[in-house]
């Protein structure tokens, strides 16, 4: 299905079909910004603040201390940082060298950074000084010759041993110029992002700097940002290709203020939002639900915002229509996954639109093409209302799974990213998610979505986070089991959640089972990690 049959009367006025996008590398985003807007501030982080100029020039720095640690063209740099300045001047400084960037979650622990460490064959890393004690346990078993470590504070710390270097150290001594090199955009990478690992191990996505590019350019139209005129706050973590894209390399396109904050707070977002006059806010539901429950929500002025994008996992309808009463501005929802960059789809941010289309994810970004098709095969494709399989195609997508060509097969079809989503379209061309194919619970000879039930569960109004999962079952498949936690000021009985949500579904899909957790697993990006929740057979 082509995205021509879906432009029509719902298309959002002012966003192109087709975006011309450059031959040149990711990093021209940031030097054509800095040639335009040199004085505009870039980053603001806490009391500090960089110019588009000055972001420029320490980019450049780093790039020339990468080349003169003998760093090449498509060696693989760590990039072990929080949302810090540090995190973007190493970002592009590693593309100017003409390297690639492997990004790893500060919340990862030793087993998990050892792991990407040695899977991407990365052989310089940039780490926070309190994350030394676990680089240093895993460089002696993976390719690392450099550690290259910075402190959150002005002030950094003294190197442990040899190899490992100082990065204010690096950039004082080093040119700002920028270092000559050759990138083909098609075909060289800019990042290897490595999946969230939600349903299993983790894989390298291999993202050219034409995916990152067009993604960027294309969802910055898609928002319909104002250049020089937009102030974004960066909560969601960059080291994850969500942040990554729409909220870094999307405002430096538009010329936009980035507010860092290294650690999602309520209380502190609520504040930010309205001292820097927050207009963009890309986000996970988890955030958006910690907001609305935070009791210091009507302290604040919210109004600035003017568009919020959800994505990661499923938005709760009730959270959606509360928040855009709350603040005023738009909350929609998008979609995305790590091997497209990561966002495919989107929701118009039109603001006639605010009504419309509540739980959809939206409609295919500009020169993306989606598709349903079926689960089996995943080469029929399916109609209006039908259920399968997400597929999807663009300058987006990646180029494949690092080192893995037998995982990288089973996920094309002739050209189409297979998304391992459940969605289906409906007569406007919109898209929904129904769920994921791996998380699909087979009752017996019935198929029964956990994000219906999940849904119908966050309607309760003592429910802040849930999930549902299938549960083995002694008679034949599974039975969905519920995992809820309880809002702090909220009581509610087990037979109470259960009746309320049964009362509401067909008797096959009824929950059968329901536990109360004080947390749920969340990844880095505020998705519910339910294979820790599943039992084994």
């Amino acid at each position: 299905m082509k995205n021509d049959t879906l432009w029509f009367k719902c298309w959002p006025a002012g966003v192109p079909k087709h975006i011309k996008y450059t031959k040149g590398s990711l990093q021209e985003i940031l030097r054509k910004t800095a040639l335009t807007y040199p004085e505009k501030t870039a980053i603001v982080y806490g009391e500090r603040e960089i110019s588009y100029a000055q972001l420029e020039a320490l980019s450049n720095q780093f790039a020339n201390a990468l080349v003169k640690l003998k760093v090449e063209k498509g060696d693989r740099v760590a990039v072990f940082l929080p949302n810090i300045p540090q995190f973007i001047i190493a970002f592009f400084g590693t593309l100017k060298a003409g390297a690639v960037v492997t990004a790893i979650s500060p919340l990862h622990r030793k087993r998990e950074v050892e792991y990407q460490l040695a899977d991407s064959g990365a052989q310089t890393i940039v780490s926070l000084d309190s994350f030394y004690p676990i680089v240093e346990k895993v460089t002696q078993k993976t390719q690392v010759k450099h550690v290259i470590i910075t402190g959150s504070a002005e002030n950094s710390p003294s190197p442990r041993t040899p190899n490992t270097l100082i990065l204010d150290q690096l950039l004082e001594n080093s040119p700002k110029t920028t270092p000559k090199v050759k990138i083909d955009s098609h075909e060289d990478l800019a990042a290897l992002q490595y999946t969230g690992g939600t349903t299993g191990t983790a894989k390298g996505a291999m993202l050219t700097h034409l995916n990152l590019l067009s993604n960027a350019l294309s969802f910055a139209k898609w928002i319909q940002g104002k250049e020089a005129k937009e102030t974004f706050l960066t909560a969601l973590p960059l080291s994850h290709i969500y942040g990554m894209t729409t909220s870094m390399t999307v405002p430096l396109s538009l010329a936009a203020k980035m507010v860092l904050l290294p650690k999602f707070q309520p209380a502190k977002v609520l504040q930010t939002i309205e001292k820097h006059k927050i207009s963009v806010f890309c986000g996970v539901p988890t955030m958006y639900q910690a907001l609305l429950a935070s009791s210091e929500l009507c302290k604040y002025d919210l109004t600035s915002i003017r568009v919020c994008i959800s994505g990661a996992s499923s938005l709760p309808p009730q959270v959606q229509k509360l928040f855009m009463q709350v603040t005023g501005g738009l909350l929609v929802e998008g979609y995305g996954l790590t091997e497209a960059s990561p966002v495919t789809h989107c929701s118009p941010v039109d603001s006639s639109m605010r009504t419309v289309k509540v739980g959809s994810i939206g409609l295919p970004l500009p020169d993306t093409e989606a598709k349903i098709v079926d689960v089996e095969t995943g080469k029929i494709t399916l109609g209006q209302g039908e259920r399968g399989e997400l597929a999807v195609r663009g300058p987006q997508i990646m180029k494949g799974y690092w080192h893995k060509p037998q995982e990288t097969e089973l996920v094309f079809r002739d050209g189409w990213l297979l998304t391992g989503d459940i969605a289906c379209i409906d007569a406007d061309g919109f898209f929904y998610i129904t769920d994921r194919k791996k998380e699909l619970i087979k009752n017996k000879d019935y198929s029964v979505y956990p994000r219906e039930l999940e849904d119908v569960l966050y309607e309760h109004p003592a429910v802040k986070l849930c999930a549902v999962v299938g549960k083995p079952d002694a008679f034949g498949g599974e039975i969905p089991k519920a995992f809820v936690v309880i809002k702090e000021d909220m009581v509610a009985s087990r037979d109470e959640i259960m009746s309320f949500v049964n009362g509401k579904v067909a008797p096959y899909k009824a929950i059968r089972e329901l536990e109360f957790r004080k947390e749920l697993p969340l990844s880095a990006a505020g998705k519910v990690l339910k294979r820790l929740l599943q039992e084994k057979p």
